[in-house]
């Protein structure tokens, strides 16, 4: 007996059955409509399951353009003169780059820039900017735009011939130092009328642009700003799609139906050194991910030119080559010629061949890739605009170089291309027709049309109709807000009565529980948190003000019978973010900036792990300050000691030191509830009530212990960062104990352990914010030195410790650089010591802890005693007794190598 031949997957046995199969299906689209043929074809997957027939999930389309010929929307504009403005913009970008490579310094280096990218980009900015892309009005709140930053040369050769920039600052092009210049890439902080949003930093664009989407959305389910016809477009390279986070949140998007939010993928299949996905299809690949996570995609690949060859692709030989065909061979097509693209791509099937023999060499040149052909691109973005319930991402085919010709179209190195031979800058005039002579070409001149032709009144006219110029960038809110005074806050800044003992976390929830009793500025807060509000005891915000959700809460939650239960609603103020810090950073901005996106103050307050904070995100943070935000981020159970039990991965001793690596982060480590309070009031003074640029970092504590609440006329040198906490009593042998956090109450207990066991009276000194004790005394040295012939500045630590006599010891559970930082301005000829925690964190109980980094109230005793000895105020045996009092020991390993 012969065994059956099985069936090869893919294999048809029976041409006719499927070509019967296939008419049925065509016949109820033509005759019902796709979304009945949808429906059939949902309950044939469904009867298979249930007959146990394997079918592997594709979220794959054909590598095709999604949208039929017949079904494109068609621009209303001038095709013509929008091309002739391309032109100009493009020719002015790439003399803009090359113009600032030609000045070769006498220090060497050249300025670089990018000609590449926007040359591959032109007709997608130039339909969303003519068409689609709204600036803020009266009647909208403008869309936001996430430019790609290496295209910024094009962006600004619009704003030239717009009048917005002058030739003057093209040609200060990265050279922003003497003023009038232009930055490399959107920085909000250096052109903060101009760029909205940083995203060269790849990846973080797209990640903080899904959580601007959604932040709007959350607006306006408050009912704070009518946001609902605003768009957040995003434009990224395929290659830039590899960083973790470009990728990470487009989950969210879809759950939350952020139809808001429109992603353009540039696929020129390209990244810095070489191909994308030279094996492969980056396409298909994105198009896998979105589809697979609930996006609707939109594949632009094949320009007009196609549209007659597919509709002759009878037998679908051509949509095979298509798809077969890698994308390495892709990019090796656009770098060579017409004859090149018959031979190697339609000379793979006769069947092809045949297809284009009619076709002249530079005819099948001339088969344009989608994101060249302007009304494709109006089409997709048309679909775009108009999807409900989704958010769309664009996967459009275009060529990196695209005009380049010789000097870079489709090769590995025009990413790094800007400086071009004279003959290539005559190619490009003569490609784009731009009507300079061949006398002033080795000038590069910018071109601009005169006011009064067809060109300039059209480029005017369509921004005009969509609301003004873009991108442009709001620097104040409109509105204005009064912070309550300090008085309100005076639960946090009385002391704990006896017997009561509270944290400096604790402290935070009431001024916070506070402020959102306020009127008008309460709902402008936005708690956000990071799946820890029991951690930081804030569970009882969830029923009183309720955590977003858009769409609410549809099920019963298990407490709620607890008084604090968990409470979503589709007007909730809590932003949740789930174990997810980069969501929790990037939602944060979202808010911190809403004064300039949506002339909306709000005042974001994010808690977290402090260890999970800078060192996690501080890509973000950086940006964040980029981007002028403004808003408290709150690092919980910080310090190297204080979270006993969690170990190494947790305990931070270093956060402080990155926050101050960002000029406008003001950084603090609070002691007591009172001056956390003060700082928190202070913050908000500054930035809802000035509405400065800055946004503050306040590390907090989960060890409770009795407030003594603040001593009136201290606020101001609490925020400065240095006041007199605990005065010693009077005595000739004397230090100075300075500390914050959790180690300042060590350094309150050696002050009495010196009385009592040394006879030695010290002064403790609270110190909330080395860092700013930093800064002011690094810009009174400035000064100085700046100014050699008037009286010099005193530092703010000088002032502080110029009346109080004896060495000095400062203490943190922060790695000793912290306090490091602050030796230059110790008073001359005062001998200075540093405690803190270097090395790696470990489990075990506080004490413990205290005692192997060495900053417990032991070390500071013996450190005070060894300053004393060095200054010849106290016999150094004294120092070996205390050692050997304490039980210190000497020959246990360096913490910072343990």
């Amino acid at each position: 007996m012969t065994a059956a031949t099985p069936q090869q997957p893919g294999a048809d046995l029976d041409a006719q059955e499927t070509r019967e199969w296939m008419d049925a299906l065509s016949a109820v689209i033509e005759k019902a409509g796709p979304e009945r043929a949808h429906f059939l074809l949902e309950e044939l997957l469904e009867e298979a399951r249930q007959h146990s027939i394997d079918m592997p999930f594709s979220a794959n389309t054909g590598y095709v353009n999604t949208i039929e010929p017949t079904q494109e929307a068609r621009c209303p504009g001038n095709i013509e003169i929008e091309e002739r403005l391309r032109a100009y913009m493009r020719w002015n970008a790439m003399a803009m780059v090359v113009k600032a490579n030609r000045h070769n310094p006498a220090d060497g280096g050249d300025l670089g820039g990018h000609i590449g990218s926007f040359a591959s980009l032109a007709h997608m900015f130039g339909a969303g900017f003519n068409h689609f892309w709204h600036a803020e009005s009266e009647n909208h709140g403008g869309d936001c735009l996430y430019i790609q930053g290496h295209v910024s040369p094009g962006v600004y050769a619009r704003a030239y011939l717009e009048g917005r920039l002058t030739e003057e600052q093209l040609l200060n092009f990265r050279q922003e130092v003497d003023g009038n210049g232009l930055s490399s890439y959107p920085h909000p902080k250096l052109m903060p009328e101009f760029w909205q949003f940083p995203t060269v930093s790849m990846g973080l664009g797209p990640l903080m642009a899904i959580y601007q989407a959604r932040f709007l959305k959350y607006l306006h389910a408050r009912g704070i700003a009518n946001t609902e016809n605003r768009k957040v477009w995003v434009f990224c390279g395929d290659g830039e799609m590899d960083e973790v986070e470009s990728l990470g949140a487009i989950g969210l998007a879809a759950r939350e139906n952020l139809d808001n939010l429109i992603f353009v993928v540039n696929c020129n299949l390209q990244r810095l050194d070489g191909p994308v996905r030279g094996n492969g299809k980056i396409v298909q690949e994105l198009e896998g991910e979105f589809r697979g996570s609930g996006w609707n995609v939109i594949k632009l690949l094949w320009g007009s030119e196609w549209d007659s060859l597919l509709a002759r692709d009878k037998d679908g030989a051509l949509r095979k080559l298509m798809m077969d065909t890698l994308d390495g061979d892709y990019q090796a097509f656009k770098a060579n010629d017409g004859a090149y693209v018959r031979k190697h791509f339609f000379g793979r099937d006769p069947r092809t061949l045949e297809m284009v023999a009619h076709l002249s060499d530079n005819d099948i040149w001339n088969l344009k890739r989608g994101g060249h052909d302007p009304q494709k691109v109006y089409a997709a973005y048309h679909e775009a605009v108009n999807t409900k319930g989704q958010p769309t991402v664009l996967l459009i085919k275009t060529v990196k170089g695209f005009g380049m010709g010789k000097a870079g179209e489709g090769k590995n190195t025009v990413h790094q291309t800007k400086k071009l031979t004279d003959d290539d800058i005559k190619y490009m005039r003569d490609r784009f027709n731009i009507p300079i002579p061949d006398s002033e070409l080795s000038k590069i001149p910018f071109y601009k049309p005169a006011d009064d032709t067809p060109e300039m009144r059209y480029l005017h006219e369509r921004r005009q109709a969509l609301g003004g110029y873009l991108p442009h960038r709001r620097t104040k809110a409109e509105e204005n807000f009064t912070v309550p005074s300090l008085e309100t806050f005076k639960a946090v800044m009385e002391p704990t009565a006896e017997g009561r003992e509270i944290s400096t976390t604790q402290a935070y929830v009431r001024f916070l529980t506070q402020l959102l009793r306020d009127q008008a500025l309460g709902p402008r807060v936005v708690p956000i948190l990071v799946d820890e509000a029991r951690t930081f005891g804030m569970e009882g915000l969830f029923r009183q003000i309720g955590i977003y959700n858009p769409a609410g809460q549809q099920y019963t939650p298990v407490d709620k019978d607890q008084v604090m239960y968990y409470k979503e609603d589709k007007a909730g103020q809590i932003l949740q973010e789930g174990i997810n810090e980069a969501g929790g950073m990037s939602s944060w901005i979202a808010a911190a900036t809403s004064y300039s996106t949506s002339n909306r103050i709000m005042v974001p307050f994010y808690v977290y792990y402090s260890m999970f904070g800078f060192q996690r995100i501080g890509d973000l943070a950086w940006a964040a300050g980029d981007m002028q935000a403004r808003g408290f981020l709150l690092g919980g159970t910080s310090g190297r000691t204080t979270l006993n039990g969690e170990g190494l991965q947790h305990e931070d001793g270093h956060s402080h030191i990155m926050a101050n690596t960002i000029p406008n982060c003001v950084s603090y480590d609070p002691t007591f509830a009172h001056e956390v309070g003060v700082i928190l009031h202070h913050g908000l003074k500054r930035m809802v009530e000035k509405q400065d640029n800055v946004f503050y970092y306040l590390t907090l504590l989960n060890e409770n212990y009795a407030m003594p609440g603040l001593t009136p006329g201290t606020e101001e040198q609490i925020i400065k960062g240095m006041y007199l906490c605990k005065p010693g009593a009077a005595g000739e042998k004397r230090v100075q104990l300075l500390g914050s956090g959790t180690i300042l109450r060590e350094s309150i207990a050696a002050q009495t352990l010196l009385a009592t066991d040394w006879g030695i009276q010290a002064d403790v000194w609270s110190c909330p914010s080395f860092n700013e004790l930093t800064r002011d005394g690094q810009d009174a040295e400035r000064h100085n030195m700046l100014h050699p012939m008037e009286t010099p500045r005193v530092s703010f630590v000088g002032q502080q410790l110029a009346a109080h006599s004896g060495p000095v010891v400062a203490s943190t559970d922060y790695m000793k650089a912290y306090a490091e930082q602050i030796r230059p301005f110790i008073p001359k000829d005062r001998t200075y010591k540093v405690l803190g925690t270097d090395g790696f964190g470990r489990s075990d109980f506080r004490s413990k802890l205290r005692e192997h980094f060495e900053v417990n109230r032991h070390y500071i005793v013996v450190a005070a005693l060894k300053a004393l000895s060095e200054e010849g105020k106290v016999p150094v045996a004294q120092v070996a007794e205390a050692i050997q009092k304490y039980g210190i020991k000497t020959d246990k390993i360096n913490p910072l190598y343990a």
